[in-house]
């Protein structure tokens, strides 16, 4: 079977299980944000923390407890990391040792859904810091995403009230009732697939093909796999990730990993159709989110396989940097699939990428990570853009700008717009300040336009919260660790605090009837209108940027 046909056979798999899940999944999803019924376990974790699960909250106060949330979330992941030497199942001597700087930016890049790893998880993080710090995170940081992508959409289902829900309910249901039996179920499948689980510290000794025995690290590897793909999140157990053979052994747990990193935010599209009263509104949004990601792949398949690029190449694609049990077609829908939502988890080496290839990579988390985007911030993602694409159609025909019955006026567009501005700003703040300083431009293994796009990938990665590096930039340093920290704090709280406002606004507005003058949201033109501002306005956005990276590389 030639590498073509397996792409095609792999993708079609791929979107007839998405497919199958979309319905079911998500309107299980809507019931469980929907339920006014708590279990025995939900109603002990609200008096074990305090929270009335009756009570609802405005935009502000659900606001401050996402943050206070994750405030204490960073600081106790901070803690826990810099005493790991002290505590249970440390791994004695480890190679890179954990440093304030790197442990404040692990722990942000683990709170923020962002999983950047400037440093090998095997020699670095002893096994309780993985479960009890990490994996833990890697729950909670999606549900957070999650309630606040539930929190817009009973923006705009509500009427004449400042009341938004609970957080502490939104949290718990979605690690509970969604994240963790899935997960569970996920975890078992890898398991069965080869993955490893265990709580071994140095005595996996496997030999290589040269015949010498090496000794590698266990742990319970399966377990974080499963929920760091569900999740989106991205934080590998090992430094080569999903290319290593602990957490992905095979092609059948490759094509797992890639369905449990897109199926939430797939079917969450459905959810909101459910929760707004429209089934056809939920399927204009997926309709979105599909054209997209079908361009995307598709323009990352084609350079790939025709290896148009920088790289060296065998049987007919760009070869360098990827694993042979998975190809270079596998590999490139992982890729196009990790960037596309907000995981970060790789299971090839983006550096190696052609020119265009990586700039596909990069184009993905610029647009914004919608297609379909991060666990529950690709849903709000995706519904700011189209806020934003009723108001332009709204300026197009001359009157006042309407969607899901409300009406979009300059205090919704200064919302909407101002969150479209704060990741770019951040993303190429950081990368000029980077490239203007002799010190940090040291820390580029390549000069020119590729060394470039790797201090501009960082940026991208950490600004939009995936997590994958371009590689070739040695990131673990006091500036890199604290910059790129803030860019994940700023680029995943300022967005969120902006979302809840908006939904706030929303929600206290009444409903605008329909008229011969509103524009419908649930047809192609809008679908066609929705994908034509997402693009355009990116490609304004961040072109020069690629210009003197990627673009410059490829033609040179």
């Amino acid at each position: 079977m030639s590498d073509t046909t397996s792409a095609v056979l792999f993708l079609a798999l791929l979107v007839a299980a998405l497919a199958a899940v979309h319905v079911p999944l998500g309107d299980y999803m809507y019931r469980v944000y929907s339920s006014q019924r708590h279990s025995r376990a939900e109603r002990f974790i609200y008096r074990l923390i305090g929270a009335n699960p009756a009570s609802q909250q405005t935009w502000a106060a659900y606001a401050r407890s996402v943050l206070a949330f994750s405030a204490v979330s960073i600081i106790f992941l901070f803690l826990l990391q810099l005493v790991q030497q002290r505590l249970p199942l440390h791994l004695g001597h480890p190679t890179t040792p954990m440093t304030p700087a790197l442990a404040w930016n692990t722990a942000v890049s683990f709170v923020t859904n962002t999983n950047w790893q400037a440093y090998s998880g095997e020699s670095t993080q002893g096994h309780l810091v993985q479960m009890a710090g990490l994996a833990v995170q890697n729950f909670v940081s999606a549900a957070v995403g999650m309630a606040v992508a539930i929190a817009l959409v009973r923006g705009f289902a509500r009427h004449h009230t400042g009341e938004l829900g609970n957080f502490w309910v939104d949290l718990v249901r979605g690690t509970l009732r969604i994240l963790l039996p899935i997960a569970v179920f996920g975890a078992i499948v890898l398991v069965a697939g080869g993955a490893v689980q265990n709580f071994h510290l140095n005595d996996q000794v496997v030999t290589t093909l040269a015949g010498t025995p090496q000794t590698i690290t266990g742990g319970p590897v399966a377990s974080q796999e499963a929920i760091k793909e569900l999740g989106t999140n991205g934080g590998g157990f090992y430094n080569a990730n999903s290319a290593h053979p602990f957490e992905n052994p095979t092609p059948w747990t490759n094509w797992v990993e890639i369905f449990l990193l897109l199926v939430i935010s797939f079917a969450l599209p459905r959810t909101f159709g459910r929760m707004v009263g429209s089934k056809r509104q939920g399927y204009a949004i997926v309709a979105i989110v599909s054209v997209i990601a079908i361009f995307s792949v598709t323009t990352m398949m084609l350079v790939q396989l025709q290896h148009h690029g920088t790289v060296p190449t065998a049987v007919g694609a760009a070869s360098e940097g990827t694993e042979q049990r998975f190809g270079v077609a596998d590999s490139a829908v992982w890729a196009d699939a990790t960037t596309l939502t907000s995981t970060g988890a790789i299971d090839s080496m983006h550096d190696s990428y052609t020119s265009l290839g990586g700039m596909v990579a990069m184009f993905n988390m610029q647009l914004g990570e919608v297609a379909p985007g991060g666990a529950g911030s690709g849903l709000y993602g995706i519904l700011i853009l189209a806020v934003i694409t009723v108001f332009v159609a709204g300026l197009m025909v001359g009157r006042t700008p309407e969607y899901l019955g409300k009406k979009i006026t300059p205090r919704e567009m200064k919302l909407a717009a101002s969150y479209f501005l704060v990741t770019p700003l951040i993303v190429l703040l950081g990368t000029a300040i980077a490239m203007a300083l002799p010190g940090e431009r040291a820390s580029m293994a390549n000069t020119g336009p590729h060394g470039f796009s790797e201090v501009l990938y960082a940026f991208t990665s950490a600004g939009n919260n995936n997590g994958s590096a371009f590689a070739g930039l040695a990131a673990n340093t006091v500036w890199y660790n604290t910059a790129l920290g803030l860019a994940m704090v700023f680029g995943r709280f300022l967005p969120m605090i902006l979302v809840l406002a908006l939904a706030g606004s929303l929600a206290r507005q009444g409903v605008t009837p329909e008229s011969s003058g509103t524009l419908p949201t649930h047809r192609p033109q809008f679908v066609g209108l929705v994908v034509g501002v997402t693009v355009i306005l990116v490609a304004l956005t961040f072109l020069p940027a690629l210009a003197l990276g990627p673009l410059a590389e490829g033609i040179h």
